[in-house]
């Protein structure tokens, strides 16, 4: 074949096809970008097999990332962060003791930018969703924090709002190298994308939107109630969650799927001349 007919064969084969396509019409689309279930189950749970917390006892996780395993540091947040964190929870309080609704913006709500395994609905594999995070406590006192919040669980909610303020202002009850979060939506016959995302690619990138504005890099630890490999550690760590999700919110009449996140980096990312800050993405931790 001539190389003008090849060039004039491939145009028109390639016009029909976009034209059959065309006439396929929204069904095609939909076949297309169809949401896929992933394989990441057994029966109603999950164990996340990117992540290895063997090591987390020396200060760091193992995890796999685009395919690849590498030790990641464990740091700690900084204590402007966690100045910050107290300061916005405890004005928050008060909002709510007074009737306002607390600010959407702060320390609660945060942004996770994950990547790595397409659903099916998109042509790319980036998510960004807002997730309810918290400070996660020492592995001394989680126990003691689970108990206290199931004894005041049906308490006056000033008796409640004190509980919580106690716990904001001691700084001496957390791990200052994770925080924690709910994975609260995905099951077997759905998953969420930041959860497809963290089964396949656990590093994760949370943004708080507030002055001053931090990010911190993670790597995210997901965790089932009925994984059997899980630690102590984690189990209470996921009860804990769970019970201050309760604390707070509707009570859920089953423990479900929580998130750890291990700390690996925190940047400032306040705007220049705010706060007297002229930090503007730079990594401090």
């Amino acid at each position: 074949m001539k190389r003008r007919q090849f060039i004039v064969s491939s145009l028109v084969a390639g016009l029909a096809g976009v034209a059959g396509a065309a006439a396929r019409g929204a069904d095609w689309v939909e076949e297309r970008f169809a949401v896929r279930r992933s394989n990441y189950w057994d029966g109603d749970s999950f164990h996340q097999d990117s992540v290895d917390m063997s090591q987390i006892d020396i200060g760091r996780v193992l995890a796999r990332i685009e395919g690849r395993w590498e030790p990641y540091q464990l740091r700690e947040l900084p204590e402007a962060f966690m100045n910050w964190n107290s300061k916005r929870r405890l004005a928050n309080l008060n909002k709510m003791r007074s009737g306002e609704m607390p600010d959407f913006a702060g320390p609660h709500n945060a942004g996770v930018a994950t990547f790595g395994r397409h659903r099916g609905d998109s042509r790319l594999h980036l998510n960004n969703a807002i997730k309810g995070t918290g400070l996660c406590p020492k592995a001394d006192v989680v126990d003691s924090l689970i108990a206290r919040a199931k004894e005041t669980q049906d308490a006056p909610m000033e008796e409640k709002f004190g509980v919580l303020e106690s716990m904001y202002k001691d700084e001496s009850l957390w791990d200052r190298t994770k925080l924690v979060s709910l994975e609260l939506y995905s099951k077997p016959e759905f998953e969420t994308h930041t959860f497809l995302n963290q089964m396949e690619n656990p590093a994760s990138s949370i943004v708080y939107l507030d002055i001053p504005s931090y990010e911190v890099r993670t790597i995210a630890r997901l965790m089932h109630p009925k994984d059997s490999s899980l630690s102590a550690y984690e189990k209470s760590i996921m009860t804990y969650v769970n019970a201050m999700h309760t604390y707070n919110h509707t009570e859920f009449t089953a423990v479900v799927s929580a998130c750890l996140y291990n700390v690996i980096e925190v940047f400032d990312n306040t705007p220049a001349g705010l706060e007297s800050n002229e930090k503007k993405g730079v990594r401090i931790v």
